[in-house]
Formats: structure tokens, sequence, C-alpha cells
């Protein structure tokens, strides 16, 4: 099992930027592929971003291509979600989840989760 822990939401304007983190304890981090899922206001939980357990792929729901990128440092046991050219509509909770990643259609299901981390973007 993975405990995680997000950290670096806030309130942002409109076209900012936000880095978000997810710090990892307990079974080896590396062995995990990650990803980031947020809660919109009034909407299910959507996947936002996936990465590899190695880092080299990564994957991006369309909203946010192009404007995140997800990284992860696995000597630090931590994953980040990079967030640029912030719109009112990315304001969410946002968790981070060790997860399964299928690419054929893409899947990526969570199996652990982290508390959330509440980003606002004001317009």
């Amino acid at each position: 099992q993975v405990q995680l822990v997000e950290s670096g939401g806030g309130l942002v304007q409109a076209g900012g930027s936000l880095r978000l983190s997810c710090a990892a304890s307990g079974r080896a981090f590396s062995s995990y592929h990650m990803g980031w899922f947020h809660d919109a206001p009034g909407k299910e939980r959507e996947f936002v971003a996936a990465i590899t357990r190695d880092g080299d792929t990564t994957y991006y729901a369309d909203s946010v291509k192009g404007r995140f990128t997800i990284s992860r440092d696995n000597a630090k046991n931590t994953v980040y979600l990079q967030m640029n050219t912030l719109k009112p509509e990315d304001t969410a909770v946002y968790y981070c989840a060790a997860v399964t990643i299928g690419t054929r259609p893409l899947e990526v299901l969570p199996v652990y989760w982290g508390q959330g981390t509440q980003v606002i973007v004001s317009s």
C-alpha cells in the first residue's frame, strides 16, 4: 500500500499557474503508475493526467493538453502537476492517485487516493 499527500493548491487568477505536489510513502513509489484526477463543482471525478512508473510516458485529458504537465521524481517519491494558463473551469479538488493504465483504449483506474487539494481559479 502507498500513502499519498497532496499540496500546492490555492487561489489563483485566470491565466495564472500552480504546481501541485503529491508525496508518497509506504511501498516502493517507483513501482506505481501515478495520476491526477479532479472533482469539479457539480461533476463526477474526472481523469486529468497520468504518468508511467518510469516517467517515460504521459497521458492527458483533452481539456488540459498543452496547459498541464505531469512529472515525477522517483528519488523524492513525488509526482507533480504543473498547471499553466489556468481557467475558471479548472476550479476543483485535485486528487493524486496510484493508478493502473490500459492503453487500448486509454483507461486510467485509481488504486490508492490522496486526500485532495483545492484549486480555485478566479475570473
